[in-house]
């Protein structure tokens, strides 16, 4: 029973090692048609408001910029990235147009949102206040695209 278990248990481990590196090549090829599809036509996403200082680019804003933070997701997949240098991400100093309820803001992306989901913005209390009252805290349904 036990060299049964042992050619089993063997098998197992071989079959696992070899179809790693198509799941490698499947997560990937995913990591890059996400990236694709945040590279044109318009998102929604939730628009929150941050205090801002260092971000990610190495660019230091204040509230009263009107920047706003991008996804993880987004910011670590975007096309030219390699991960080395946050600085050196082209999606930083990109242009984006928001709007919520017919209110529109154009700002430029600065930062890097941890807590955001795929298509989220943080915005700076100037930014998001060109959008809603600070007070309201949390937008569903901005609209946004690359300006």
């Amino acid at each position: 029973m036990r060299p049964l278990i042992l050619f089993l248990s063997v098998v197992t481990i071989m079959a696992s090692a070899l179809a790693a590196p198509h799941a490698v090549v499947r997560a990937e090829v995913a990591t890059r048609d996400a990236a694709a599809d945040f590279l044109a036509g318009t998102q929604v996403g939730q628009g929150t408001w941050y205090n801002p200082g260092l971000g990610s680019c190495g660019i230091t804003n204040t509230d009263t910029d009107y920047i706003a933070a991008v996804s993880h997701i987004l910011y670590d997949s975007y096309p030219g990235y390699s991960g080395v240098n946050p600085n050196g991400n082209p999606v930083c100093g990109r242009k984006i147009a928001a709007t919520y309820q017919g209110k529109s803001v154009t700002i430029t992306a600065t930062d890097r949102c941890e807590a955001c989901a795929e298509t989220d913005l943080d915005f700076s209390p100037a930014a998001f206040s060109q959008l809603a009252d600070i007070s309201v805290g949390r937008l569903d349904h901005v609209s946004w695209h690359w300006a």
